[in-house]
């Protein structure tokens, strides 16, 4: 029975952190709501608020100050709360704190959700494949068994919701066209004039909105074409700052690459054909390099992360969708706050 869970280091981290949680019992939340912290104050609770805006991605290490509330810490929040669909003034109260603070139950509950979740992924994973996490917006290329490379990625928003699949990349596709969804042609383009398709380099084909090469196209520079029938792929993009939001579920669905061509390049270059994907992109006009064989791509789900150390750490829940599986697996429900839908752009 105990050779059926996985045998990693992180499936055992986990096992030891949810064990020790529970043996806590239910203790009250680290950061106690006694009153309001407003910016610039003074405040023993600004070192555990400290550490898990750090935790959650809004604060640099280096920014803490002692006891103080800084401008970066207000930052931070008002990054936050406006993340959340919270009026961001700054101020830490019930709404801002309730997204910072998790009870211990909280994070074993998370952490149980964790543990399933690594239970559906296969023992031995392809050595050379890409890994995207959905939750964390993260991407990671494993070749020969260790990790070649990281970069963030934007995903789908709520409502639009990137799906957990596998699904290899078989070709590189240079200077894409992108012909437009049914769903935002009738939706976000419908109400748009003839100018706006000219402006964006669109036009009708066939009874389909086209978006012709160039920089400005929705997909970039580059399309990484995968085998699926949910037509999700990793592409470019050309609304660079959203690589620089924390919460990077912004998206229509497909994952959109931070220096996409650079990773273009590297796949090109370890797979033997990069002077042919060089050549493709020279032509300014779609054309479509095969990779000799098909690098594997798992996008999954996962709110648990590990930092630098190797411990586990609880980021948010974006997509809601820890709650069915605790159910499942027994544990109360709990309602918290969910990621906004805002600012997805008119890209796939």
């Amino acid at each position: 029975m105990d050779g059926l869970a996985p045998q990693t280091d992180q499936y055992r981290k986990l096992s030891e952190a949810y064990l020790a949680l529970r043996g806590e019992g239910d203790k009250p939340a680290a950061i106690p709501d006694t009153k309001p912290l407003n910016p610039g104050a003074t405040d023993q609770r600004v070192p555990a608020i400290a550490a898990q805006l750090a935790a959650s991605g809004y604060l640099e290490d280096a920014a803490r100050d002692g006891d103080r509330y800084t401008p970066a810490m207000v930052r931070a929040v008002q990054r936050m709360q406006a993340d959340y669909g919270i009026d961001p003034d700054g101020v830490i109260s019930g709404d801002a704190l309730e997204i910072l603070n998790l009870s211990d139950a909280d994070r074993a509950r998370a952490v149980a959700v964790a543990m399933e979740r690594l239970r559906w992924l296969e023992r031995e994973p392809p050595a050379t494949r890409i890994d995207v996490n959905l939750a964390a917006a993260r991407l990671t290329y494993w070749r020969e068994g260790k990790v070649a490379d990281t970069r963030k990625v934007v995903v789908g928003k709520p409502g639009d919701e990137t799906p957990q699949l596998g699904s290899p990349i078989y070709r590189l596709v240079a200077n894409p066209t992108w012909t437009v969804p049914r769903s935002i042609q009738n939706g976000e383009i419908a109400k748009q004039g003839a100018g706006y398709l000219r402006r964006n380099n669109m036009a009708w084909k066939d009874g389909w909105i086209v978006q012709q090469p160039g920089p400005q196209n929705a997909l970039g520079l580059v399309k990484f074409d995968m085998k699926n029938d949910r037509a999700i792929y990793l592409h470019d993009t050309p609304a660079k700052p959203l690589f620089d939001e924390v919460q990077r579920q912004r998206s229509h669905g497909c994952v959109r690459v931070e220096d996409a061509l650079g990773f273009a390049d590297m796949l090109a270059r370890d797979e033997g054909v990069l002077g042919e994907w060089h050549a493709a992109r020279a032509t300014g006009k779609e054309t479509f390099v095969a990779l000799p064989r098909e690098i594997p791509v798992r996008l999954y789900y996962q709110t648990v992360l590990f930092d630098d150390a190797g411990e586990p750490v609880i980021r948010a829940d974006p997509y809601g969708w820890n709650d069915a599986v605790a159910k499942s697996l027994g544990f109360p429900e709990r309602q918290g706050y969910r990621l906004r839908a805002s600012g997805a752009d008119i890209g796939p």
